[in-house]
């Protein structure tokens, strides 16, 4: 008889605590037990609860949410780091929001870590050329989040979008890593030119409420942008800026603004 093997059991710890913390809530709150059920718990790892939430939001009578849960299957089981993209997304939302005391909450109730985890796939179907499906993706997101990021921009993992309502990322935008950004910041063009036109954002930086960043600039690795500003020129790296037009009004404060969320201009964060 040919030997048969057992299938190796994978670890993963993330996706054991979310389940854990979707059996507590459902055990305190029944009448959410149906949400948590389909959402969570009816799912075998992570990329397929993401699979399942994607879809169900961005379906419409346009579009099936069958469709696109074979989409968003297909992206997952075949480019591993958009798992990796979205387990650093939440961790990054549990530590800088003090809002969010589980790992279950961006799952099921917050709009700028779907918002994301939606993009991550359109940005997939975009690089594979599929670029219809991906505007697709584009304004069905923008529709249900509020949030208008371009397939092709590129964004790094650990991006935290804190309430996330009027977010616009351009084409050509670059967002580097652990980045942190509040409701309404736009990172777009500054007129009708082709090309290289969206800003470059450096890692750890922290965009506050309202902030405008317009053009081909760059922001520095380590750098705050105070609520309300409108940066046209370049940012040095581990400074804040601030005002209209945005001047640099001192250092960051702190080594990962990003990460400690500080939005007030004192050196002390």
């Amino acid at each position: 008889m040919a030997e048969t093997r057992a299938k190796p059991i994978v670890i993963d710890p993330v996706w054991d605590r979310i389940t854990a913390e979707a059996e507590v809530a459902v055990g305190r709150e029944p009448l959410m037990g149906g949400l948590i059920h389909s959402c969570v718990l009816h799912h075998s790892s992570l990329e397929k609860a993401l699979s399942y939430r994607i879809s169900a939001k961005l379906a419409s009578n346009e579009m099936s949410m069958l469709v696109l849960r074979e989409v968003a299957d297909e992206a997952y089981a075949s480019d591993p780091t958009l798992a990796e993209a979205a387990r650093a997304d939440l961790m990054a939302v549990l530590e800088r929001d003090p809002a969010t005391h589980r790992l279950l909450q961006p799952i099921l109730y917050f709009k700028g870590f779907q918002a994301m985890q939606a993009y991550r796939v359109s940005h997939w179907l975009w690089k594979r050329g599929r670029k219809d499906l991906a505007f697709f993706h584009q304004m069905r997101a923008s529709e249900v989040y509020g949030i208008d990021i371009h397939p092709a921009a590129k964004i790094g993992k650990g991006i935290m979008i804190d309430h996330a309502h009027s977010i616009v990322i351009g084409e050509t935008t670059v967002v580097g890593d652990n980045v942190s950004m509040l409701h309404s910041v736009t990172l777009g063009g500054t007129g009708k030119e082709d090309g290289d036109r969206h800003p470059k954002i450096g890692n750890e930086v922290l965009i506050g409420a309202g902030a405008k960043v317009l053009g081909n600039i760059r922001v520095g690795c380590c750098s705050r942008i105070a609520a309300g500003s409108v940066v046209l020129e370049d940012v040095p790296d581990a400074t804040t800026v601030a005002g209209v037009p945005a001047k640099v009004v001192g250092g960051a404060g702190c080594e990962h603004p990003s990460a400690e969320m500080r939005q007030t201009l004192d050196e002390g964060c």
